[in-house]
């Protein structure tokens, strides 16, 4: 094994109890491990991050990372501002230089950038839970469609969807939560929100949808704020309900594979 492999992938180590080899190699300029995914988030939000939601780490059984873009805000990200291109690839190639198997985000308009950040690394690349999207479609009968609950339904455009690999914009119903009363709190970057009332809203938004597209086979929560009522959201459309941590969960999983014990 050469010098350069080893440099290049030491972030593939694992350390069990079934390994002879005493001598453990560090990728250089790693330092903190045990993590697999680092996790863009924006800068200058202000409302609660409650736990489900991807930037509050107790959302995770398991190590993430978590790495700001500097001057990326909602309006910006939403609108898939150009100019953000060089700091979230910069940002991108930090976490993988910090040892990152994988980068994810803490918002779906990130898909604005999905397949140029992919493009700039050499770790896998899956910044908007919309990625999802051509697999959870795949599963569904070939009249159904995937339903989704997102924060701006005017950012959900053709250019992010086909970054994020959706070339059929019609297999996806959307439906905008912004204008909400409650959960507009998260767009405003009011500070508070009564978490009752988001929660209703949101399930009664996922209802409505469904009443208006019977022919709907699973939902995407787009926003990275809404797996904590993805629960909610499930108990009362009663079919799958696909989210951020579904898709970061799939991706740790990927990338921290440990060896199987047990009878044969």
């Amino acid at each position: 094994m050469t010098l350069d492999f080893i440099t290049n992938n030491g972030s593939y180590g694992y350390q069990g109890h079934e390994d002879d080899n005493p001598i453990i190699t560090m990728k250089k300029g790693q330092y903190v491990t045990g993590y697999s995914v680092g996790i863009l988030y924006l800068e200058d939000c202000w409302y609660p991050v409650i736990p489900g939601n991807v930037a509050n780490l107790s959302t995770y059984d398991f190590p993430v990372r978590l790495k700001v873009v500097p001057g990326c805000n909602q309006e910006r990200i939403h609108a898939g501002d150009p100019t953000l291109l060089a700091d979230i690839i910069r940002a991108a190639k930090e976490l993988e230089a910090e040892g990152a198997r994988a980068i994810c985000a803490a918002c779906g308009f990130f898909g604005n950038f999905q397949d140029k950040v992919a493009a700039a690394v050499d770790i896998p690349v899956y910044l908007s839970s919309v990625v999802q999207v051509p697999w959870i479609k795949t599963g569904l009968k070939p009249t159904q469609k995937v339903g989704m609950l997102t924060a701006d339904a005017h950012g959900i455009t053709p250019s992010l969807l086909a970054s994020c690999g959706i070339m059929d914009p019609d297999i996806c119903v959307v439906k905008d939560l912004g204008k909400l009363p409650e959960f507009s709190a998260i767009i405003e970057s009011r500070g508070s929100f009564n978490n009752d009332i988001v929660r209703q809203e949101v399930v009664n938004a996922a209802q409505e949808m469904l009443e208006e597209n019977p022919d709907i086979g699973a939902i995407l929560l787009e926003c990275s704020d809404l797996p904590p009522y993805a629960a909610a959201i499930q108990r009362a459309v009663k079919m799958p309900v696909f989210d951020f941590i579904t898709m970061i969960r799939w991706v740790h999983f990927a990338t921290s594979q440990k060896p199987y014990y047990g009878f044969i």
